[in-house]
């Protein structure tokens, strides 16, 4: 047998050598990164990170969106080497199953609204967003309706980096590289009313309907009989944790419901509890045909991902098409699966999701909009466990920092230096702390945020910015 060369007794500086040498990370200047050495993580516990410097990290970002029971849980650490031990793999082609995928499509159906009693597994939200692709476009075809090929998205969507993922995600740097988006995919402008409701002078529920309808717009544009599906997270999570109004949803569902348009809910970040319901759509009042999951449903232990699939889809597929030829090779991986029965189980053990629709989600909601008085602070909003202020220079007029100025990311190099992981996305701070977070905890944060608040307004007002 081969003997290991791993080894953990190494410096800071030498793990960062190492990384700088070998390790291509995703979505990085790797010139820059080099230059200044990537932060080291070593453990973590509950709602904490440590790193190879001994600093303690309140994690307020979930890992990535995605440690939804929080670090540290010895169930899920079972779960895996049971079955590691049992059945490491085996593959669903060759018309085979394994029991815990079988239990978990099973428990997927008993957790999800009314309507979804199949799934289809793949490895991560990015290839379940591709199935979805596919998917649609093979049950227009069953349906003798193969003109249908157009899935229409949002501006400043996220669904994914790979090819299909990144096309019907809306981010334009994304798109700038490598020939995207594909063909047979469209985009709409976000529901952001900061953007583009206060400035018409409209509410946000007056918004939220215009909003939905350049939907309809779009469908009329191209033509109800080309257009195969809509797709959008129920509120976006990378774009800046973007909460429609609560009249968008439902006005998309009912312009969906007219023309004959498929609902795709990517619920990778808003599924399994982050909202205060088991789905974002449910938190959000809308009834999708489709429903992309990851992330929380193993909380991150694992790599799992996948397709909640309506009946009138699964329907179509199981009884009227034949081979659907898409598929992964690791399709209901054994481990991953085991790991997300145990996940949803402690899900369930904790109460987590009325955790987060009753108390957590409710008292965030009163923390961060003291945040709101902030000089900083344009507009402070929740929904469940996500979070997102915007920073501005101007709270009167609502005035932005000027771009080149990267407010953002110099709140964000105070958190990281104060113990804190929050995002930057341009001049908006978000969050989406672990579900098991307490009430105490959210009050450690908070005391963390208002800080780095207080350290980018000194740098504002000594470098000039707020002139």
């Amino acid at each position: 047998m081969a003997t290991s060369t791993r080894t953990t007794q190494r410096t800071t500086q030498e793990w960062q050598a190492a990384d700088a040498a070998h390790f291509l990370h995703p979505f990085t200047d790797h010139q820059g990164l080099a230059k200044k050495g990537a932060r080291i993580i070593e453990r973590a516990d509950n709602i904490y990170l440590w790193d190879s410097e001994g600093h303690k990290i309140l994690d307020a970002m979930s890992g990535l969106w995605c440690v939804n029971v929080g670090y540290g849980q010895e169930a899920l650490v079972q779960a895996a080497t049971k079955q590691l031990r049992q059945l490491p793999f085996y593959n669903a082609f060759f018309q085979t199953a394994t029991t815990p995928a079988i239990e978990l499509a099973e428990l997927l159906a008993e957790v999800s609204p009314p309507g979804f009693e199949h799934v289809f597994f793949a490895g991560s939200g990015s290839e379940g967003n591709d199935t979805v692709v596919r998917m649609v476009r093979r049950y227009w075809d069953i349906l003798g309706q193969p003109n249908r090929q157009v899935i229409i998205s949002r501006n400043n969507a996220y669904h994914g980096s790979t090819m299909a993922g990144a096309s019907l995600g809306g981010m334009s740097g994304m798109h700038a590289q490598g020939g995207l988006p594909i063909p047979g995919i469209q985009h709409i402008e976000q529901p952001y009313w900061w953007d583009h409701g206060r400035t018409q002078g409209l509410t946000r529920s007056e918004f939220g309907l215009v909003a939905a309808r350049w939907l309809e717009e779009r469908i009329l544009a191209i033509g109800a009989e080309n257009v195969a599906a809509f797709i959008g997270e129920p509120v976006q999570g990378a774009g800046g944790v973007i909460i429609p109004p609560a009249t968008y949803w439902p006005e998309i569902q009912r312009i969906c419901d007219k023309y004959g348009v498929l609902v795709v809910a990517d619920e990778v970040i808003c599924g399994f509890g982050r909202t205060g319901a088991w789905w974002g759509s449910q938190t959000m009042g809308f009834r999708p045909d489709l429903m992309t999951f990851a992330k929380g449903v193993t909380s991150g232990y694992v790599p799992l991902g996948g397709v909640m699939v309506g009946e009138r889809i699964a329907r179509a597929l199981v009884d009227q098409g034949g081979e659907f030829n898409h598929g992964y090779t690791y399709s209901g991986h054994p481990v991953a699966c085991a790991v997300a029965l145990a996940n949803i189980g402690l899900i369930r053990e904790l109460g987590l999701v009325e955790r987060v629709k009753n108390d957590t989600g409710p008292y965030l909601a009163q923390r961060f909009a003291e945040l709101a008085e902030h000089p900083l602070v344009g507009d402070a909003e929740t929904c469940g466990l996500m979070g997102a202020l915007l920073l501005v220079k101007n709270r009167a007029t609502g005035a932005a920092f000027d771009e080149a100025v990267g407010i953002g990311m110099v709140c964000r190099g105070h958190c990281f230096g104060n113990g804190l992981i929050m995002r930057a996305v341009g001049d908006r701070m978000i969050i989406a702390p672990p579900l098991v977070i307490t009430r105490a905890q959210i009050d450690e944060m908070m005391v963390l945020i208002r800080r780095c608040l207080d350290l980018t307004l000194a740098d504002a007002h000594a470098h000039g910015w707020l002139k």
